[in-house]
């Protein structure tokens, strides 16, 4: 699949110490996306489930995050590498220009990805509704969802 980068200790995408796994490519193209050139999947690099994982656990303190671009533009590749992560007990958090309901109406690799989410931070960013005072999210529209809270994922 397709990755910009991986980064270790970020303490602004999610709860706690995170490494951030940036995902290529987003068909969202928000106004005022802090990360526009991840939105074209040609600008990652070809990485492995294997070698994202070990990455990720290179770094044995940090629980994960899902962003981007967008990671449920590669779904089916993406929630392997979640369902990995998950079983060596990570907590994961994703980002979506999706909402949930958007996700859950896709079905399929998008809705096993987001089971395997812990939280997930969804909705497009809207440059409007922007607000730097909000904890982990961009804009006022977006939400931070506790997946096991979700009836419809149970």
């Amino acid at each position: 699949m397709k990755v910009l980068n991986i980064i270790h200790d970020s303490v602004v995408d999610g709860e706690g110490l995170r490494t951030v796994i940036f995902f290529a490519g987003c068909p969202h193209f928000c106004a005022g996306c802090h990360n526009p050139e991840s939105w074209n999947i040609r600008n990652g690099k070809e990485m492995t489930v294997d070698e994202i994982v070990a990455e990720c656990l290179s770094n044995p303190l940090t629980d994960i995050t899902l962003s981007g671009g967008d990671p449920f533009f590669q779904a089916a590749e993406v929630k392997a590498v979640a369902k990995r992560l998950k079983a060596a007990g990570k907590n994961i958090w994703a980002y979506t220009g999706y909402t949930l309901d958007e996700l859950l109406e896709l079905g399929g690799d998008h809705l096993d990805l987001v089971k395997h989410c812990d939280v997930l931070i969804d909705g497009p960013f809207i440059l409007s509704e922007r607000d730097l005072s909000l904890d982990f999210r961009g804009s006022r529209n977006q939400r931070i969802i506790q997946v096991k809270d979700v009836p419809a994922l149970a």
